[in-house]
């Protein structure tokens, strides 16, 4: 690419926003907040398909697709892909998602 000003200002953001998460904190509270909206959306997900009805199987096909892709990205390629923050991050979102489908089945069990 050209080395226009447009490029060299993303390029200077995108660093610090390297620079700024490499702090160990910071990442542990995108990971807890993925986490959460993971679970927030498994809810969103189970509420909607519940009252629509006819467009279960699509969700769970979908959702099975994602989470089965992500698996792959995760544990099946061990050293193919690095383990980067994004990863980490959809990760931490898979396991808050079905951590929320199963709260979800045991709220309507009970």
């Amino acid at each position: 690419m050209q080395s226009t000003r447009l490029n060299r200002l993303l390029n200077v953001i995108l660093e610090r926003l390297k620079q700024w998460l490499l702090n160990p904190w910071r990442r542990i509270s995108l990971l807890i907040i993925s986490l959460l909206f993971g679970n927030f959306v498994a809810t969103a997900v189970s509420t909607i398909a519940g009252q629509e009805g006819y467009l279960d199987v699509l969700y769970a096909l979908i959702s099975l697709v994602i989470t089965e892709i992500l698996n792959w990205l995760v544990y099946g390629s061990k050293g193919k892909i690095a383990r980067s923050l994004g990863i980490d991050i959809l990760n931490s979102f898979k396991i808050g998602f079905t951590y929320g489908l199963f709260l979800e089945a045991f709220k309507l069990g009970s």
